[in-house]
């Protein structure tokens, strides 16, 4: 006798044939997604295939893009390494500079004003006077006030001397491991090797080892901004770190590893000496700090405008279309190139208006990035209080303009 199938037994078997499919139809989306990223009239030259670099010649080996994803875990290994850097290296440092923490003023509790911080942390004029009015405060008290709000979660100098004096750790490292390779290397010196046999060109131990730590620390940089110093342009910033990210992550999956090395050790070279400029400065030895940033601009202007467009951009837009020619991704990667260099340009511009008042008026002038308003406004206050108490009818003298240039160390122009 024929066996007929329960109403519940076939009910399930809807169920698992509906699961089945949905997971296949998903396993098909996400494979043709992936054939659409990776598509190879994108990625690589005409008549080249991912098939062909899977198979490199014996004892080599040809980049992947899975190879990468070691960085993320070093990531957090160069941010471990940083925090044992701080205060095992950087701090004695600075107490031997005579750095010192320092405590901030903080600004007194206020529920009305602690609102309106959380909406706008510099209200406007109008806003102020408003607030003065329902609090039966001064104007100026309004404003030392939002100023002294605005300072208290700022870090100290000390907290910014042991962030520069990392960054100018890791960039002296990496810089002098870049150099002693590429020294080497015989696309140093002619950049036309860097197309030769391209993209048939097999992943050197040096190679894999700069890529990896450069990631490594620009992820790190992306994943402690949240907790260090915070600036005005901390989005400028996340873009600017992701969008390097992007670009050396590019250029590993191309294999434009042999210019890609040479990107990367131009735009070190001169965060070398910004560092230690910024150092000086923070130690208020403030000649070397003028010198400092000087020699910065200099390096600046040799490496960023000169060889970088000169040397290396002519590489990837001339000689690699005379020997590769064009393809999709070769395009895109120029663009990057380009508006790269477009913002050394604006960059410059704003380095040398502070180099030429190094120069003439002996202090580097101040950044408008600056994450710490003047202390000597807070000095100012410290005045117009002593000043109101030689007047009894209780009138605030206007202070003097700050005129001094010193502003280099509230926050320094950082470039990377």
């Amino acid at each position: 006798m024929k066996q007929v199938d329960s109403p519940s037994h076939s009910y399930t078997q809807h169920i698992v044939c509906f699961f089945c499919s949905e997971k296949d139809r998903h396993h098909h989306k996400m494979n043709s997604l992936s054939a659409w990223f990776w598509s190879e009239s994108f990625w690589l030259p005409p008549n080249v295939t991912w098939a062909e670099l899977e198979h490199p010649p014996p004892g080599e080996e040809y980049p992947r893009a899975d190879q990468l994803l070691s960085c993320l875990p070093l990531a957090f290994g160069v941010l471990a390494v940083r925090v044992l850097f701080e205060r095992l290296v950087a701090k004695p440092c600075a107490n031997i500079l005579q750095i010192q923490a320092g405590e901030s003023r903080r600004a007194q509790p206020n529920a009305v004003l602690e609102r309106v911080f959380t909406s706008t942390t510099s209200p406007d004029s109008r806003r102020v006077e408003g607030l003065s009015k329902q609090l039966d405060w001064d104007v100026r008290k309004v404003q030392r006030w939002f100023r002294l709000r605005r300072n208290q979660d700022k870090p100290s100098t000390l907290t910014k001397f042991c962030e520069s004096m990392w960054r100018l750790t890791f960039y002296t490292c990496i810089f002098t491991y870049a150099i002693r390779y590429l020294w080497v290397s015989p696309w140093m010196w002619d950049t036309r090797q860097c197309w030769y046999n391209y993209p048939f060109q097999t992943l050197s131990a040096g190679q894999y080892n700069y890529y990896v730590a450069e990631l490594a620390f620009y992820w790190s940089l992306m994943f402690s901004q949240f907790t260090d110093i915070k600036r005005k342009d901390f989005l400028i910033m996340f873009v600017h770190h992701l969008a390097t990210i992007t670009l050396i992550t590019f250029s590993y999956c191309n294999n434009m590893l042999r210019i890609g090395t040479m990107v990367m050790c131009v735009h070190d070279a001169s965060d070398i000496v910004l560092e230690l400029a910024k150092l000086a400065n923070y130690a208020k030895y403030q000649r070397i700090c003028d010198t400092g940033f000087v020699v910065f601009s200099i390096v600046f202007f040799i490496t960023r405008l000169v060889i970088y467009p000169f040397w290396i951009i002519y590489s990837v837009l001339v000689e690699s279309w005379e020997i590769v020619g064009p393809y999709r991704s070769w395009w895109l990667l120029n663009g990057l190139l380009l508006v790269l260099q477009s913002l050394h340009v604006f960059w410059f511009y704003l380095i040398a208006r502070i180099a030429i008042k190094a120069i003439f008026k002996g202090k580097v002038a101040k950044d408008d990035r600056s994450d710490i308003e003047s202390s000597s406004e807070e000095e100012t206050d410290t005045n117009v209080r002593s000043r109101n108490k030689s007047h009894p009818n209780g009138s605030e003298q206007s202070p003097k303009k700050d005129t001094g240039t010193n502003g280099f160390a509230k926050g320094g122009t950082k470039d990377h």
